[in-house]
């Protein structure tokens, strides 16, 4: 019975997590667009006062949404990933049982352990830690096909976890003049690159700048 209110649970969190990233894309998308204001920086023009081809206040409020959102998305998939982990220690411990067991008991799949593998791949390995929230025309980021508002899945050996920042600088350096694979979302839709950092004219071997979700 705990085994299947921890699944039920999960499978809850899974979808809350997946409406989250779906108010998160609406949101980027509205910011990173040609001539928006982005995730961050001075909302004033040239001579210091407001911009008058975007509406302020609403930009604050979606800045402030989307940080609150980035908060959510962190704390479910904490939740996430230690749920799993206990699911995946009770089917290590706990005796085989029938498939019509298995069935009975998920719900929603053949067996406990084809199920834990299909909420890994979801908690996992399609899990954004960063998004793009700074590009500079003609840089080695832009020319090979990032965008501004993609969300990183992975780059190179980088995945969601600690010292993500140390570990992409590290990723970036030891590879440069190597092209990186590189898995984004973006606005919901999965797609692989590859990247080369490289020097070029402006700062960086990239050109781009990534906020750690």
């Amino acid at each position: 019975m705990v085994g299947t209110n921890l699944k039920a649970e999960t499978m809850k969190l899974m979808e809350q997590r997946s409406g989250i990233e779906a108010e998160m894309n609406v949101i980027i998308e509205r910011l990173s667009r040609a001539g928006g204001p982005g995730f961050s920086g001075n909302l004033l023009d040239s001579e210091g006062f407001p911009r008058a081809d975007i509406d302020i206040p609403a930009v604050r409020a979606e800045r402030h949404r989307l940080a609150e959102l980035r908060n959510d998305h962190k704390d479910i998939t904490e939740t996430i990933n230690q749920n799993i982990e206990v699911l995946h220690s009770a089917r290590l411990t706990s005796p085989a049982t029938k498939d019509t067991d298995d069935a009975g008991i998920v719900g929603f799949g053949p067996s406990v352990n084809s199920t834990t593998r299909a909420m890994d791949v979801d908690a996992v390995v399609s899990k954004p830690f960063a998004v793009v929230d700074e590009i500079t025309e003609a840089s080695p980021a832009a020319d090979d096909g990032l965008q501004l508002g993609d969300q990183v899945v992975k780059f190179g050996n980088v995945e969601f976890g600690e010292n993500l920042l140390q570990r992409l600088a590290s990723e970036v350096q030891t590879n440069q003049g190597h092209a990186v694979p590189l898995v984004i979302l973006r606005l919901g839709a999965r797609i692989d690159l590859t990247v080369t950092p490289r020097p070029w004219q402006g700062r960086g071997l990239l050109g781009c700048h990534f906020q750690i979700l």
